[in-house]
């Protein structure tokens, strides 16, 4: 018998089989995304013949309906989220984030009810759980603590206890080096990333935590030039995010291979103009971030890239070997002690300008997000097609915001965007992307933090 997919009967999931037999049958996966092409297709080819001030309206960012479905679920969710009982700071984040990007203030009432309900999910021994009473888990500690950085009050500062975080976190971390998600919970890149994130971020980053996290992420980027959840796994753009942000973190770029991560990023942006977050996947808005954020990271590691590429020609790099000594971004050498000032790194990161252009479209990205992620009552959802939803609605505005910026060549306070699809109120509030806070927030913690 011939094993050849030619040989398969078509099936009625497939139209282009169905007509013509002797063509090859599509997988399910190639079938979803002829749908989701056409749906785009649909979307563009509106937009392209539509008069000038049509199109202007189609292109604007409807700030008023995103904050209005995203501001009652600080205060009520109704009984189809219990399924999220766990995640309710992971919630909390996926609201109060985007609001600060659409530079919504919350009123003082609410930012206190959401400070003391984060107060019951802090654990007595360190680490924040998904909600009152559960077990202290690293990720939804993340959530917890960049929305109470974003709040950016002092009570919702203080109210971190910073002394029980770091043992909880000393107590999560691996022999390997990597940290895993709560007690007895997965070893993962995304653990590593939301410990380092957090400890940087409160300033609590010492040697002991960061020691071996670094050789952990160069183990599992793969083949493909990605990053894996573990050794030896897929390479997921979540993943490539938390694995880089984690690295330029602890001052490590250098050790993965840059230019491949760069090239398995860039070409994960696809025809819709949106990114898949893994090879052969359907585009997906959140990844808009995930992918969008990692790769606009690299365009102030080019001085990395730039030896990596010139290493490779004169001898081949050993895995996870560095391949410099110091980082790009104006930090000194590494040093093997607790004397390192680790919080630094993420400040002095942000302060450097790109020294190259945007490494994806980033135009074309706004315009997947505005038209295709965006609903018309409010909230932005993965694709045309899909509900809308408080998570897409963060990440789809946090890869808006990373992609108005990511052509800028000024630093610092006052980033200036030079590429903003539509009418300049589409202009998002900066963000560390890093961290994923808004940059002016992050600054008021840094301060407040390094004064402790």
């Amino acid at each position: 018998m011939d094993p050849s997919p030619q040989s398969t009967p078509p099936t009625g999931d497939d139209p282009a089989a169905a007509a013509d037999p002797d063509l090859p049958r599509l997988t399910v996966t190639q079938v979803e995304q002829m749908k989701v092409e056409a749906r785009v297709g649909d979307i563009y080819r509106s937009l392209f013949g539509a008069a000038p001030n049509t199109k202007s309206i189609m292109l604007e960012l409807w700030r008023d309906q995103h904050i209005e479905y995203l501001t009652p679920g600080l205060r009520h969710m109704g009984p189809a989220f219990h399924v999220l009982d766990a995640n309710r700071p992971w919630l909390c984040y996926w609201m109060v984030h985007p609001l600060a990007l659409l530079d919504e203030a919350l009123d003082d009432d609410l930012e206190n009810d959401i400070i003391d309900f984060l107060a019951r999910c802090q654990d007595k021994d360190g680490g924040y759980s998904g909600g009152p009473g559960q077990l202290p888990h690293l990720a939804t500690t993340y959530a917890a603590v960049n929305t109470l950085v974003t709040i950016g009050s002092e009570r919702a500062l203080s109210s971190i206890n910073r002394g029980n975080l770091y043992n909880f976190m000393l107590q999560m971390k691996d022999v390997s080096g990597a940290f895993r998600m709560h007690d007895g919970g997965e070893i993962d890149v995304r653990a590593s990333y939301t410990a380092i994130s957090v400890a940087s971020l409160v300033n609590i980053l010492d040697f002991k935590l960061a020691k071996g996290v670094g050789d952990y992420i160069a183990r599992c980027q793969t083949y493909e030039g990605g990053i894996a959840g573990e050794p030896y796994a897929e390479a997921h753009g979540g993943y490539t995010f938390c694995g880089l942000a984690a690295l330029i973190l602890l001052n490590e770029a250098e050790k993965v291979d840059l230019p491949s991560l760069i090239g398995w990023v860039a070409f994960r942006q696809g025809v819709e103009c949106g990114f898949q977050g893994r090879t052969n996947k359907l585009v997906d808005g959140c990844y808009s971030f995930w992918q969008g954020a990692a790769i606009a990271f690299t365009q102030k590691l080019i001085t990395i890239v730039d030896k990596q590429l010139k290493s490779s020609y004169s001898c081949k790099r050993p895995s996870g070997e560095d391949a410099c000594s110091t980082s790009s971004y104006g930090c000194t050498a590494k040093k093997s002690s607790s004397a390192v000032d680790y919080a630094k790194f993420g400040f002095d990161f942000i302060q450097q300008s790109n020294q190259i252009g945007p490494l994806f479209h980033n135009i074309a990205l706004q315009q997947y997000i505005l038209l295709c992620s965006q609903v018309l009552e409010g909230g932005l959802r993965d694709k045309p097609g899909k509900n809308r939803d408080h998570y897409h609605s963060c990440y789809c505005l946090s890869g808006l915001a990373v992609s108005q910026y990511s052509a800028m060549t000024d630093t610092g306070s006052c980033p200036l965007p030079q590429h903003v699809l539509g009418p300049y109120s589409n202009l998002l509030e900066p963000i560390h992307p890093l961290y994923n806070v808004v940059l002016d927030k992050y600054h008021t913690a840094y301060e407040f933090f390094s004064e402790e």
